[in-house]
This record gives C-alpha cells, sequence and structure tokens, in this order.
C-alpha cells in the first residue's frame, strides 16, 4: 500500500492507495509545533480507522511547501510506518519538460499538479490551486510547464481584511445572497469571493492569450468547488488532482527508489 501525503500551509492531505485502487483521504491541520511522535501517533491512527495496520504500508510518498515539517514528518514516517518516505524535489523524475528561469524553485505542489493533469487531461492546460496560496500553473501544447502565476488566496486577503482595518469583522467564507451586499458581512463576502472569481477569470484569459485559447482550465484546493460555480474559465474541478499526482510520481520513481 502507498501512503501519498500533501504537505500544505495549511493542511496536510494524506491518501491511501492499494496499488492503483484509491482508498481513502484524510484531511488534518498543518502543525509546525507537532513532533515525529505526535505525527507517527496521528498517521497510526488514521490508518487504523481504515483497518490499515501500519506494517502494511510499503511506501510513501510526500509532497510538502512548509520545510520546518518535514524533519518531524518523515521522523515520524520511518519510526511509526517503518520505511524511508520519496520526497518530491530536486532528482525526481517527472518526465515534463519545465520551462523556469530556475526550475528546482519550483513548488512541490505545483509540479505534483502539473504532473497530474498532463497525465488526465489533454495539454494545453491552465491549472489553478486554490489553498493558501491561489497558484496558476501554464502548460502548453506539448506538455511543457512554461511558468505561472502566483496570487494571495481568499481566506489570506479576508484575514488580511480583518487584521489591518479597525471595524470590518472577521467573516465565514460562504456564498452571499447577492453580489451587493446590503450589510458589512455580505459585502465582505461578496468581494471575496465574486472578486476572486473575477480575478481567476482574467487572470487565465491572459495566460490562454500566452499558450492558446483552446486551454483547459482545471481547478483544485479546497475553495475550488465554491469559486468555480461563479467562474466563466474553470472548465473542470478535480479534487484529487494532487493526491493523484504524487501516485502518478511515485509509479514513475519506485524503480529507482528500489535500486538505491
Amino acid at each position: 500500500m502507498l501512503l501519498a501525503i500533501d504537505v500544505g500551509n495549511t493542511n496536510i492531505v494524506a491518501a491511501l492507495y492499494d496499488g492503483d485502487a484509491f482508498l481513502r483521504s484524510w484531511r488534518v491541520a498543518t502543525d509546525i509545533n507537532k513532533a515525529s511522535d505526535e505525527y507517527g501517533i496521528l498517521l497510526a491512527q488514521l490508518l487504523l480507522s481504515e483497518g490499515v495496520r501500519p506494517e502494511q504500508i510499503e511506501d510513501v510518498m510526500i509532497a510538502s511547501v512548509v520545510p520546518t515539517v518535514m524533519h518531524s514528518l518523515t521522523n515520524a514516517v520511518r519510526r511509526y510506518l517503518g520505511c524511508s518516505p520519496m520526497i518530491v524535489g530536486p532528482g525526481i523524475k517527472t518526465g515534463m519538460n519545465i520551462k523556469m528561469d530556475n526550475p528546482r524553485e519550483l513548488g512541490a505542489d505545483r509540479i505534483v499538479n502539473a504532473v497530474a493533469a498532463i497525465n488526465k487531461y489533454k495539454p494545453p492546460l491552465i491549472i489553478v490551486d486554490f489553498g493558501t496560496a491561489t497558484t496558476f500553473c501554464a502548460i502548453d501544447k506539448n506538455g511543457c510547464y512554461v511558468g505561472g502565476i502566483i496570487t494571495a488566496g481568499m481566506k489570506i486577503s479576508m484575514d488580511a481584511l480583518f487584521e489591518r482595518t479597525a471595524k470590518l469583522p472577521k467573516v465565514e467564507i460562504v456564498k452571499p445572497p447577492s453580489p451587493i451586499g446590503k450589510n458589512t458581512v455580505n459585502s465582505i463576502q461578496s468581494g471575496a469571493l465574486y472578486g476572486h472569481a473575477g480575478m481567476t477569470d482574467s487572470l487565465a484569459r491572459r495566460i490562454k492569450r500566452e499558450i492558446g485559447g483552446d486551454a483547459t482550465v482545471v481547478a483544485t484546493g479546497g475553495l475550488a468547488k465554491m469559486i468555480s460555480r461563479e467562474s466563466e474559465e474553470i472548465d473542470i474541478v478535480d479534487s484529487m488532482l494532487t493526491v493523484d499526482g504524487l501516485k502518478i510520481l511515485y509509479d514513475k520513481n519506485k524503480d529507482t527508489k528500489k535500486g538505491e
């Protein structure tokens, strides 16, 4: 069995695969202060909740954008699951041509998303990941990663509005009754949702002009479904994109690991 782990700034998503079959996924809060034993016990408990013993895990694949978590997490995997994790980074075979000024600076999450999208959909592609940051990845018609865009996510923007103003409240991220708010809470919610959807459409159109107007826009991340309902450019919402990308990368690299 394979445990694929995506470490984001806000959440850690762990997905369990038995061969090519997806079994279950879990989402827990990212905590940079957790010790390796805490992460180890957490992983073991999640697996046991699905009737899987920790020793049944044959391999672990990790993508992380939070370096401070990795020491505890990798030690937890070694101690509690009994295997050395494969980590997305330099040296990992992706099968993808990355046309960046410095390919090594490309985040693990963006690599994983791009690999998954290329394998699941026909290029050209635009991949939008609505996480703590909102990221756009541009894949040309030849399947090459040609660049992207990074901007503040919806939650970060709303938190900043609350923290940097004296009277505006912190509000829940939900769709308001109308785009024109009749009160402060609905006005903030409208600005966040429709503003982010409008930004998404505008940036997607700009990328399309660069890589081809027939590009398919694939959205993923926690807020993808909500924003896609208000977007004119998003074609597909794929909540499994990142963990599927980890599974694809594992399959591309597992023989190399066995040969070490």
